[in-house]
């Protein structure tokens, strides 16, 4: 594994978190360089057997999103679990949780006792809602916040919503986790100050969809409908033999395609020059690109569109996505060796930075893999574990 020292380096982290939304966010922070302790349960996070996997508690879904982790696990019901995590707390700069704020309290864990430890640990919280919302309380999984957030209506129709087929919101709002609490650590290393962060999952998908889909809606009163337009008319290219998307994009993206196909009355009949007139062609404009993509072969239309430089590309196969020139070219899908689990196949962090590279430094961690290690590390003896181990306090 590399030794690299990614930006957060330095940086200890524990993570509460289970199944995606959460560990996603984590693996991120372990990507850039921190140092990340997942804490589990006796049975483990739930997505250790979720998917396909060689050996119970260790899915390709699972590794795939907790890496760069070692893994301790506690029974935080128990005194002596809770010994542990509290000996832990004083020794982090960030706990990440997806636990409610209200069951952590009741574990003996909330913000302000964690606090009382550790007054400069950020402490985040990864939720369904906002806690200072009416569905506070309430448990949350993808689809739950894909539906309320209204991005099944925009998928489908307000009269048939469709989920995205992908944990988009786990990813998404992953991905705002990280970089809320590297954020507050940056607040955190220029004052001092710990704080409590929270990043509620309907509010963070409902903005994220906001941003194109309010249409008219953006403006008060509404000056139109709801909806881009143009997210309903695309679709994937039927051409003589295969499948492209090409996304002539500008009113020059149009002229040159229109031009270059023997098309040039098109310009002038849709308009396509004034971009607020090419909005309201755009069904007819792309019924026409569709009529048009038929005369010729995917491999025409790339030579084509590539010389006219219009954004285009043909479809990656979701068997054999690892195999797309792009991406395998700079290399995002490598052949890694688990020390139980074989060869695995795994993205690679995508981020790049030139002074400070994100690393994979260790692959996902058997459940419990690191209690000793980090019990040790938190001054408990070997007699200590051992009795902890006998009581199941942890495992």
């Amino acid at each position: 594994m590399s030794e690299a020292k990614g930006p957060l380096t330095g940086f200890r982290i524990l993570d509460l978190t289970t199944v995606l939304f959460g560990p996603f966010g984590a693996q991120t922070l372990g990507d850039w360089g921190a140092e990340v302790i997942k804490v589990e349960g006796l049975g483990g996070d739930m997505w250790r057997n979720s998917g396909i996997f060689r050996n119970r508690g260790m899915s390709g879904q699972f590794m795939a999103a907790n890496r760069n982790k070692r893994s301790i696990a506690i029974d935080l019901k128990s005194e002596g679990g809770k010994e542990v995590l509290r000996r832990l707390i004083p020794t982090v700069d960030a706990l990440v949780s997806n636990v409610r704020p209200a069951g952590l309290a009741r574990l003996g864990f909330s913000y302000e006792t964690c606090r009382a430890l550790n007054p400069r640990m950020v402490y985040a919280v990864a939720t369904g809602f906002g806690q200072d919302g009416p569905w506070a309380a309430r448990p949350a999984f993808d689809e739950v916040i894909q539906a309320a957030s209204g991005f099944a209506s925009a998928m489908g129709t307000d009269e048939e919503p469709a989920f995205v087929p992908s944990l988009i919101g786990d990813k998404i709002c992953g991905m705002a986790l990280s970089g809320a609490v590297t954020a507050a650590l940056l607040h955190r290393e220029r004052t001092g100050e710990g704080q409590m962060v929270e990043v509620p999952m309907l509010e963070t998908l409902a903005s994220f969809n906001s941003i194109e889909m309010f249409g008219g809606k953006a403006f008060v009163p509404p000056i139109g409908p709801t909806g881009y337009k143009r997210m309903k008319a695309r679709k994937p290219v039927k051409t003589k033999d295969g499948w492209l998307t090409m996304l002539p994009y500008s009113g020059e993206n149009w002229v040159a395609f229109f031009e270059a196909v023997g098309h040039p009355e098109c310009i002038e009949a849709f308009a396509v020059l004034d971009p607020v007139a090419r909005a309201r062609n755009i069904d007819r404009i792309y019924d026409t690109m569709r009529e048009i993509a038929v005369t010729r072969t995917t491999a025409e239309w790339e030579e084509l569109l590539l010389r006219i430089d219009v954004p285009h590309t043909a479809f990656a196969k979701l068997a054999n996505v690892e195999t797309q020139e792009h991406l395998a070219a700079v290399g995002l899908f490598q052949e890694v060796e688990h020390p139980s689990e074989g060869k695995l196949l795994q993205a690679r962090p995508p981020a790049r930075f030139s002074k400070s590279p994100a690393s994979v430094r260790r692959l996902a961690p058997r459940l419990g893999e690191h209690t000793r290690e980090v019990m040790a590390e938190a001054g408990y003896s070997a007699a200590e574990i051992d009795a902890l181990l006998a009581a199941k306090a942890v495992a």
